[in-house]
């Protein structure tokens, strides 16, 4: 039988220690914690804190960088991993999230990665697991992982995240990974600037977090920016809209031209999967300044940090 823990004031059944659902609620200490016990890891020297644990990949949406960098951050802490996807499982059969997650815990798993196209997918199956859980990413609402190896990969080149100037610019409504950088980000008093066209950015977005700023022009958007994050923008999205692909890409694609506008040592950063010649040019994706391939070798770090502190292992991963 499955133990689900209680909350020992209300009948909301608690949440495991060491589960990561979103950065909303996470306090800035806890952040830095987790940022500093990532630089320690190395994914290249074997290192057997979770020896023997069980980790499930859970993957209700296809990924490559998320899902391959928990696999290699779980299995370089010496972690038993199976990847569990929508697609030739019983969730074709229409087994409920959680009847899934039930028989995920009962098979041995001790902590549970979770990406789903619903919103509070991860926190739904939190609150009916023993066993911490992670958010892979869900629906609109927050991309943790992807937040704090953005963090981590800015670290890596600035000082400190305080103060910084912070442009995001796309498709930020639909985005997870927008919400997450933003609730991040702002609690180190750093300048946001969403920028984009209304569809993709209205203006109720600026009640995301304090001190925003909404743009809708890039260059204004850019300019003085010490890092600069483009999202990913669908074609699909587009249909019906009162901007067209075309007009999307005049108006808001970052070129080199635009790029110059921020500071000379700005990070161009995008969570990726990228589109060149939409939401930025080849050129632009493949500058000096572009860092998109160190945020991807930075997920395993920062997601075996994510995982060590899952179970309790140490601000090291011992």
């Amino acid at each position: 039988m499955i133990a689900i823990r209680k909350d020992q004031t209300s009948n909301i059944p608690a949440i495991a220690p060491g589960s990561l659902l979103g950065i909303e609620h996470m306090a800035a200490a806890e952040i830095m914690s987790l940022l500093k016990a990532a630089a320690r890891m190395n994914p290249r020297r074997s290192r057997p804190p979770l020896r023997g644990k069980r980790v499930l990949l859970l993957f209700y949406e296809p990924s490559t960088r998320t899902r391959s960098s928990f696999e290699i951050a779980a299995k370089s802490l010496g972690a038993i991993t199976t990847l569990v996807q929508s697609s030739g499982s019983s969730i074709e059969k229409g087994e409920s999230l959680l009847d899934t997650v039930y028989t995920l815990r009962a098979v041995g798993a001790d902590i549970l990665v979770i990406r789903h196209p619903n919103a509070g997918a991860p926190l739904l199956a939190a609150r009916h697991l023993d066993i911490p859980v992670i958010n892979a990413g869900d629906g609109m609402h927050e991309h943790p992982s992807q937040a704090l190896l953005d963090a981590y990969t800015i670290l890596r080149h600035k000082k400190t995240l305080n103060g910084l100037h912070i442009t995001i610019v796309g498709d930020i409504y639909h985005s997870r990974v927008a919400r997450s950088a933003i609730h991040l980000f702002s609690k180190f008093g750093a300048k946001i600037t969403l920028c984009g066209p209304a569809d993709f950015l209205p203006e109720l977005a600026a009640s995301l977090a304090p001190g925003l700023h909404l743009s809708r022009t890039v260059e204004d958007a850019v300019r003085g920016a010490d890092a600069v994050m483009v999202l990913r923008v669908q074609k699909e999205r587009l249909a019906g809209k009162k901007i067209s692909l075309q007009e999307y890409i005049l108006k808001y694609q970052v070129t080199a031209e635009r790029l110059k506008l921020a500071k000379k040592d700005a990070l161009l950063m995008h969570p990726g999967p990228i589109v060149r010649g939409l939401e930025l040019t080849s050129e632009v994706a493949d500058c000096a300044q572009s860092v998109i391939v160190e945020e991807v070798q930075n997920g395993v770090p920062v997601r075996m940090a994510i995982l060590a502190r899952a179970l309790g292992k140490g601000k090291d991963g011992r």
